[in-house]
């Protein structure tokens, strides 16, 4: 029988052989700049995370574009000198093209039909994204995006006068523009607000918030009051560097990310809204697209969505999926509103 001296020495061995979870920090980087709203929210919720795993998981984050654009970002994950990055969702098609699902043009027609098809699909993007070898929590909403412009636009004759910029490296926005017969510019959003002011570019297409925020409102005068893409980021971090964390670190981790880009999203809603009244009080004209130019308009998208489904942008199976949840609802919707 052992002694109780047998039995504490035996339990300090164990003690001192047991392996312990060493305290990492992780990179993270985007190319919003400090200061804003979501970015005190971010850094609020890495230092709970710290908190709560008793700071054995921290995050370092790179705001400003310090590391680069998402391209950069993604780039130095691969090679592991970042760990993730918040990144616009279109920056990932090359791990899960059909992520760019969402950003079918004029498609959705309201916030309630966003929340209804990401409900049923958001799950299948992530974990294609995860296949891939990147970890995502939940999505966070950048917002519709309108066409500014330094000339009225009203109708598909006048889109195709434009020099549009497109965000560097996403197809979607490349045959969209290339749709309408315009000739995209491809850019580093950083390079945006020099391409105006030049004469680069004369449009570009974005959520009013972010209009706002990087000042490209001040070389627009007009706005085309038609929500062509929806737009949508997230927090993606490289799996090998997400699987070195704690498994029940990893529950805390993501019940954190989860939560904060959930307000994140609700935030930017608001700041939306905000932002869309704003540019009109600022001199930004509103642009109405005449009723007998929509159909043309329409007829224009539906024509990318095939054109992407037959160059192997997007496939058929998740672009048949999304047509029929969006249809569902709105039959039910508008068997709600009959039987009203």
């Amino acid at each position: 029988m052992c002694s109780k001296f047998s039995l504490r020495v035996m339990f300090l061995f164990i003690v001192m052989v047991a392996p312990v979870a060493s305290a990492a920090t992780y990179k993270i980087a985007t190319i919003s700049p400090d200061g804003l709203s979501w970015m005190k929210k971010l850094r609020a919720g890495v230092k709970e995370i710290e908190q709560k795993t008793g700071g054995r998981v921290k995050f370092k984050i790179y705001p400003g574009g310090v590391q680069g654009d998402d391209k950069t970002v993604l780039r130095k994950m691969r090679i592991g000198q970042l760990h993730g990055g918040a990144v616009a969702a279109g920056s990932l098609t090359r791990f899960y093209p059909d992520l760019q699902i969402y950003n079918l043009p004029l498609q959705f027609k309201s916030s309630a039909e966003v929340d209804h098809i990401r409900s049923k699909m958001d799950r299948m993007i992530s974990s294609g994204l995860e296949e891939a070898g990147i970890v995502t929590f939940a999505f966070s909403e950048t917002g519709f995006a309108y066409l500014l412009s330094k000339t009225p636009v009203r109708t598909v004759a006048d889109l195709r006068k434009l020099k549009a910029w497109i965000p560097d490296g996403d197809p979607i926005a490349a045959e969209l523009v290339q749709s309408f017969d315009v000739s995209p510019i491809p850019l580093n959003i950083t390079d945006v607000l020099a391409a105006l002011q030049t004469g680069l570019i004369n449009a570009v297409v974005a959520p009013p918030s972010v209009v706002l925020a990087l000042q490209w409102h001040n070389h627009v005068s007009y706005m085309t009051d038609l929500p062509l893409l929806y737009i949508y980021s997230m927090l993606a971090m490289d799996k090998k560097a997400y699987g070195r964390i704690d498994a029940k670190d990893q529950i805390m981790v993501r019940e954190v990310m989860d939560r904060l880009f959930q307000e994140i999203e609700a935030d930017t809603r608001v700041d939306n809204a905000k932002a869309l009244a704003a540019l009109g009080k600022i001199g930004i004209e509103s642009i109405d697209v005449p009723s007998d130019s929509m159909a043309e308009w329409h007829a224009v998208a539906d024509q990318s969505v095939q054109r992407l489904i037959q160059s192997g942008e997007i496939s058929p199976e998740s672009v048949q999926l999304y047509l029929t949840n969006l249809k569902s609802y709105r039959g039910n919707v508008e068997t709600s509103v009959g039987s009203d």
